[in-house]
């Protein structure tokens, strides 16, 4: 049973598995994300949310995801290498996840019962959707794919207030 953010193991972009218990006390945004959409340009967005408020305590958990109109073919190493040249991404990057589905990533499964969307609906509707994360590892928010980084950024900075 998993009762918090940090009872679930991920594996980063370069293979390692990694639980997310070492982010215990921190704020943290959750993102699936993919190369080729729409909303890619929402990486710089990203980012500097995470440069302005990183040392307050923010991680960012970038999850690539090819479920979109498969708008994130390249492999785990071509992402990676995509998302540091024309973004300059810092935060950490996982491998890629299915969000959706039967092969649905356990952390989302969890994240979607957590944080249902518009009219009770769990199922993720595009790239870019976010899940904004507690220092005590529960969901405080869902945010659409169409929500900016930029404005989140009041309820991220509220949260990180709280010590």
């Amino acid at each position: 049973m998993y009762n918090s953010i940090y009872d679930f193991e991920v594996t980063d972009i370069t293979g390692n598995t990694v639980n997310l218990s070492r982010y215990k006390g921190k704020v943290l945004l959750i993102v699936n994300t993919a190369s080729k959409c729409g909303f890619t340009p929402q990486y710089a967005g990203l980012e500097q949310l995470y440069q302005t408020y990183a040392a307050q305590g923010l991680v960012i958990l970038g999850f690539p995801c090819n479920q979109f109109g498969s708008q994130e073919p390249g492999s785990n190493e071509q992402i990676n290498q995509f998302c540091q040249l024309n973004y300059g991404v810092s935060f950490p990057m996982f491998a890629k996840v299915a969000v959706n589905g039967p092969d649905t990533h356990p952390l989302y499964q969890w994240l979607k019962q957590q944080a249902p969307g518009f009219l009770g609906s769990q199922a993720i509707k595009w790239n870019f959707s976010k899940f904004l994360i507690t220092r005590d590892g529960k969901v405080a928010g869902r945010f659409a794919p169409t929500t900016k980084p930029a404005a989140i950024e009041t309820q991220l900075s509220e949260l990180l207030a709280l010590k």
